[in-house]
């Protein structure tokens, strides 16, 4: 059997790329040489994403190929020519970090190659911190960018992503509150009259009609309190004439 140096040294896990040389072709696979002690088997369905009918048509005895492990057992190792996802449904994790190439932008977003078998879409209000108008704004179909997974619905086949995750928050720039300053030991004459012309009155303004309302209320007062003397006034005369008719007739006349 033969040995190729290059893979001998390889640790056989899960979708590590192998090359090897077809030793004999069945109707079921092929058998291959991939320079382990155990034979390297590919089934007829892991020749092409494609329906195989004969494996003679994919490879042929002697050809060298490239292959990916897809499980070690202990008498094979199960091989396939379809190169496998770089990351399984079961792999794709929340929080976890990507990277991926831009291949498509729509309205709402961009949606982002990662290896999994459909792209993740980046929505536009996580492509950026603010506001974004349109995806092409920030990203182009072809770039290479980085990102973090939202959330993964397995049975809808759907990744969301956020780029702006990875960013640095902007903080809204906010200007100092100058104190104002405050008056030394004999003051500041200057800084009492701004203050005292910036203060606003405490008195509100009476309006027209409340002007007149006060004014029929005074009006009001002082006629009350015109006939409340006028009406003292007119007792107390009566009094004196009651009391001066009286001294009259008590007094003796002369005869």
């Amino acid at each position: 059997m033969m040995t190729t140096p290059d893979n001998a040294a390889v640790t056989l896990e899960p979708k590590t790329k192998l090359s090897g040389k077809v030793l004999k072709t069945t109707l079921a696979g092929a058998l291959v040489d991939v320079g382990q002690p155990i034979p390297g088997v590919i089934h007829i369905s892991q020749l092409s994403n494609e329906p195989v009918n004969k494996v003679e048509d994919i490879v042929k005895e002697g050809q060298v190929i490239d292959v990916w492990v897809r499980r070690v057992k202990k008498d094979r190792i199960e091989l396939t020519m379809v190169q496998p996802l770089a990351l399984e449904w079961k792999e794709i994790e929340p929080d976890m970090m990507v990277k991926g190439k831009v291949v498509r932008l729509e309205a709402y977003g961009a949606f982002v190659d990662i290896g999994a078998e459909r792209p993740g879409m980046v929505h536009v209000s996580e492509l950026a911190h603010g506001y974004v108008k349109t995806p092409s704004e920030i990203v182009k179909e072809g770039d290479e960018v980085e990102a973090k997974v939202l959330d993964v619905n397995r049975k809808k086949k759907q990744i969301k992503l956020s780029m702006k995750a990875l960013e640095p928050e902007i903080e809204e720039f906010k200007p100092v509150k100058k104190e104002p300053r405050k008056p030394g030991k004999h003051g500041n004459r200057k800084d009492a009259v701004e203050s005292f012309e910036q203060e606003p009155n405490k008195e509100p303004e009476l309006t027209v009609f409340q002007m007149a309302w006060q004014e029929a209320l005074n009006k009001a007062k002082a006629e009350k309190a015109y006939k409340v003397k006028r009406a003292k006034s007119n007792k107390s005369e009566e009094r004196e004439e009651i009391l001066h008719r009286t001294l009259e007739k008590r007094l003796p006349t002369g005869g």
